[in-house]
């Protein structure tokens, strides 16, 4: 099937496509079986306006639907504990919500507008949702296959059980019915569908049941379908108590307990069947430019976010065609919107707490760095942190250094009689956060308190406008950034008084000031008095809370202004050391690509003799290794425990090195739509530290790394034989953490 514009309506019709594309396999590909002896062979060329065609490109969203599809590899490896395994399925399941709701969704609205090829990639809006709807559903597929034929068994041999219906012994079948009707009966709603109750409006990825029934109700009417949302109050996964299964990790499903106890919602009425589904929506915000009162438009627009326009359909593998129908045609779907899966329609909620330390990661120590803790020490301890920071820079590596080292930091400020002011961004925080309340905690003992909340962090909105009316109310001065810009920037400015002198402490990093996320995600965090950097970072907080011409600064580098062209200059200058017959060499580490120019220059850097190499997390618009545009260019992506989040730009510059680390994607959003900021690393310790761990050590990696081909396909690295396996993350763990020494 094939979306197509139909001119005479404004929704889009399936027709047939004899020719579509088959679906790819999820099935990983060793380098042994995989490598070749020659380059991609792409049909690209130079047009007359030095740009490339657009064969010269991937498409975005087809790149970010095969990350997705690499965390989902995550899932079946055996190289990650079994829990951890499901935990990767379960993020899956959340990436391919947001890719519906956001990415799908915007491709949707522009088939309405005109079915015209209009990106570098040179695909129709149509073109990309048929081939995205082939892999999606191979992809989903492949997810409930490993769900049901490897994670399941497993998790039972280790007795975590999710028991079906039929499962339960007599004692947990009455348990079970007790709960529905003390716990869950209660808050059901049942909706007939009649005259007088149209299709109820259903919230965006909500659990339904829709019932079909024989019989009159109450009133004499013949009610043959209604619709039973399952309140989101309710746990989706419910542990069965302990003396019914003798302590073991069984459960049931909320789906199942409905499913067995429907009947009771309807007296005197026979259901004659049961299906749950649910409903994907268009998700994303659409906020102008020349509001008002940013704030209150954005509550707003959050209420539109639960009932947006429709764009995914999903029920179970039993749930009949008729029923299936019925409900694509209240929705306005069509048929390559459905997704008929093999088990929960919803696995984002199937995630359970479950306390076995066998079956997850091996947990670590946080550290605290050498400079940091040396300080400590001393008695002055509310003043150690920034003695340490005029002795010299101090750089961390989340999560392998702890966080604390920011909300330390922050706490001192807070209660150290010679701060002033503290100035920072906030992009995600958390409501609870130590960073939150440390802010507050300095307001309310007088400190000059600033923050720029953006309160546009995707799926955070809510969360950061609360962090904004808490901080108001503890006397911090609020400020929602650029209207049109995000403030993405990850800066904290304190001022001190010394000594009759003012002087600045600053932590600039890659990461949100987020101690979840500092967790989970790698991360680069610079703690630095530098005297130039401090007064860029005072430029910059005044440009966001006041108005004027872009600042001067000395040494960051700044977006939506210095950066892609400081970005474009360094590229030309490894291009000329290139033609000049030097060495010239561009390492970038960062999530995504996808700025056009950056990628052209990237190309014209390769046929002139650079070599670069690209780490990247997730998408990739520049096809690597194509003869005659991409030869010297490698792409690898790390998928391990935690999620790659560091951003570094290196290049050799005719042995002058730089190196910058900072907040933003080789993205066009990132390089003129947000406030971003790119860090040099000067000391040359730390220049080292960062080259080596952040750097090399990826490019080392030969277990965890996918390497990208021309033809946009990855496949997974392995150590060819005789070789060491070298698994970057894993390394830093036991250079940093010590994990895996004995003793």
């Amino acid at each position: 099937m094939a979306y197509s514009n139909n001119k005479n309506n404004e929704n889009f019709e399936v027709i047939d496509n004899k020719n579509h594309n088959e679906a790819k396999t999820l099935k990983t590909e060793s380098n042994k079986t995989k490598e070749s002896n020659h380059l991609t062979q792409i049909a690209w060329q130079r047009l007359d306006d030095g740009s490339y065609s657009p064969s010269s490109y991937i498409n975005r969203d087809l790149s970010l639907l095969e990350f997705n599809k690499r965390v989902l590899a995550q899932a079946a490896s055996p190289l990650h504990p079994l829990l951890e395994r499901l935990f990767f399925l379960i993020i899956f399941s959340s990436n391919m919500d947001e890719f519906f709701e956001i990415r799908v969704a915007g491709i949707m609205q522009k088939l309405r507008l005109g079915d015209v090829a209009n990106s570098p990639h040179g695909m129709r809006p149509s073109e990309i949702l048929n081939e995205i709807s082939a892999v999606a559903h191979n992809a989903i597929d492949e997810q409930y296959r490993i769900l049901n034929e490897d994670l399941l068994p497993e998790l039972a041999k280790a007795d975590i059980r999710y028991l079906k219906r039929d499962e339960l012994n007599s004692d947990q079948s009455a348990w079970m019915q007790r709960y529905f009707t003390e716990q869950v009966s209660p808050v059901l709603t049942p909706i007939s569908i009649d005259p007088s109750h149209p299709f109820p409006r259903l919230v965006n990825k909500s659990l339904n049941f829709i019932a079909s029934l024989e019989g009159k109700d109450a009133f004499g009417r013949d009610i043959n379908l209604a619709i039973v949302p399952a309140p989101r109050s309710l746990p989706r996964v419910i542990r069965l108590p302990d003396e019914l299964t003798d302590g073991k990790e069984h459960h049931v499903m909320l789906s199942a307990v409905i499913h067995e106890h429907i009947g009771e919602l309807f007296p005197g009425m026979n259901v004659t069947g049961c299906h749950q589904f649910r409903l994907t929506r268009n998700a994303d915000l659409d906020l102008a430019d020349d509001v008002d009162d940013l704030a209150k438009a954005l509550e707003g627009e959050l209420e539109n976010r639960r009932f947006g326009d429709k764009v995914r359909l999903e029920v179970t593998t039993d749930c009949p065609t008729e029923i299936s129908d019925y409900l694509l045609n209240e929705f306005e779907l069509h048929d390559n919107q459905l997704y008929r899966v093999n088990g929960p329609v919803n696995l984002t909620r199937l995630l359970f707490d479950f306390n076995i330390p066998a079956l997850r990661y091996q947990p670590f120590t946080h550290v605290i760095p050498k400079a940091f803790r040396r300080d400590m020490d001393k008695p002055e301890k509310s003043t150690s942190m920034f003695a340490a920071m005029r002795k010299g820079d101090v750089l961390v590596h989340h999560p392998f250094h702890s966080f604390a080292t920011v909300t330390n930091l922050l706490w001192q400020a807070a209660s150290d009689p010679k701060v002033l002011a503290i100035k920072q961004t906030l992009y995600r925080s958390g409501t609870n956060s130590e960073v939150v309340k440390a802010l507050a905690a300095a307001a309310r003992n007088g400190k000059e308190v600033t923050a720029i909340i953006e309160l546009r962090a995707r799926f955070d909105e809510a969360s950061n406008i609360a962090v904004a009316n808490y901080l108001q109310e503890a006397g911090a001065v609020v400020v929602y950034g650029i209207v049109g810009y995000k403030t993405h920037a990850k800066l904290m400015l304190i001022v001190r008084r010394e000594e009759d002198r003012i002087r600045r402490y600053v932590h600039l990093g890659t990461g949100n000031y987020h101690a979840g996320n500092a967790k989970a995600y790698t991360d680069y965090g610079l703690f630095t008095a530098d005297p130039d950097i401090s007064e860029d970072v005072h430029k910059i907080f005044q440009q966001l809370t006041g108005m004027g011409k872009p600042a001067n600064l000395k040494k960051l580098l700044h977006a939506p202004f210095t950066l892609h062209d400081a970005l474009m200059s360094f590229i030309d200058d490894e291009i000329a050391h290139a033609k000049a017959g030097k060495r010239a060499h561009i390492i970038v580490k960062v999530n995504a690509l996808t700025e056009r120019r950056l990628i052209d220059k990237l190309y014209d850097a390769s046929q002139a003799g650079v070599k670069i190499e690209l780490i990247l997390r997730s998408i990739c618009c520049l096809r690597p290794q194509v003869q005659g545009l991409s030869e010297n260019i490698t792409v690898r992506s790390i998928l391990g425990r935690f999620l790659e989040h560091t951003r570094i730009y290196y290049f050799y510059n005719d042995g002058d090195e730089r190196l910058y680390c900072g907040s933003a994607d080789w993205m066009d959003r990132n390089l003129f739509h947000r406030v971003e900021v790119a860090f040099p690393i000067e000391d040359k310790r730390l220049f080292k530290q960062i080259y080596q761990d952040g750097l090399q050590n990826y490019l080392q990696d030969n277990v965890k790394a996918w390497v990208l081909e021309g033809t946009g396909r990855w496949y997974q690295t392995q150590p060819s034989e005789g070789e060491t396996a070298h698994i970057a993350q894993d390394y830093l763990l036991k250079t940093i953490n010590r994990v895996g020494e004995s003793g």
